[in-house]
């Protein structure tokens, strides 16, 4: 589904027109299916005690929630828009590709479900519409994103090999996207965007006593599908 939403949105915003049905004034509420895919890069750990750098690393898991945005336009072309959603669920699993840890652990570790963590990715974006003469209409957006992370914790099984104490800072980053709206009425549409989101976390966590750290690059792609309404 990812890719289809990417292709429909870059083929239509390459069919610029001549004419903008939009007005300033206009607001636009919109709702519907909203994934996070995370990069599947993988970020270090690393464990004071073990000096430091270990051949553990973390990826993170996608989620679909429901998401939701409102657009103001202030001139025909030039529109604000706020993305909103309810809480995104990621489960973070733990890599080690060089099969040592167990010999740290006790137990094998890759490709284990280490902890999940909850977080809200408000973005505010300025979005340019290019001028058509029909009910597409393509838009290209920068915007600014602050993601805040609650509810780590982690699984029973690695909460029984002593780790605690999991916590994610909160992030500061751009975005960037490319999107469309599809209107089949004069007030109802079909929306498709995609966008890159910057967003880096350092996360802190204790195996007993001892202190870890991992540095987590995030830097998810995030593709909607919703039904909007303009008014």
């Amino acid at each position: 589904m990812k890719k289809q939403i990417l292709t429909l949105v870059i083929t239509a915003a390459l069919s610029v027109g001549a004419v903008n049905a939009n007005e300033a004034g206009d607001w636009v509420i919109r709702a519907g299916a909203t994934n996070v895919d995370p990069d599947n890069g993988n970020s270090g750990v690393f464990v004071d005690a073990l000096g430091g750098d270990t051949p553990l690393s973390l990826s993170v898991e996608d989620d679909t929630q429901l998401g939701l945005n409102f657009a103001y336009f202030f001139s025909s072309n030039w529109a604000v828009e706020l993305l909103a959603a309810t809480p995104f669920n990621h489960d973070v699993i733990i890599n080690d590709s060089t099969g040592i840890a167990p010999g740290i652990f006790g137990v094998p570790v890759d490709g284990a479900t280490l902890a999940e963590v909850q977080h809200l990715p408000p973005t505010l974006s300025v979005l340019y519409y290019f001028t058509t003469n029909g009910s597409f209409q393509p838009y290209l957006g920068l915007g600014l994103n602050y993601t805040t992370f609650f509810e780590e914790k982690f699984k029973s099984d690695p909460d029984a090999l002593g780790f605690n104490d999991l916590e994610l800072d909160d992030s500061w980053g751009y975005s960037a996207q490319v999107g469309l709206d599809f209107y089949f009425t004069d007030n109802w549409l079909v929306n498709a965007s995609a966008r890159y989101i910057d967003i880096e976390s350092d996360a802190s966590f204790k195996i007993g006593e001892i202190p870890g750290s991992s540095s987590v690059e995030i830097d998810p792609m995030v593709y909607s599908l919703m039904l909007g309404y303009k008014f």
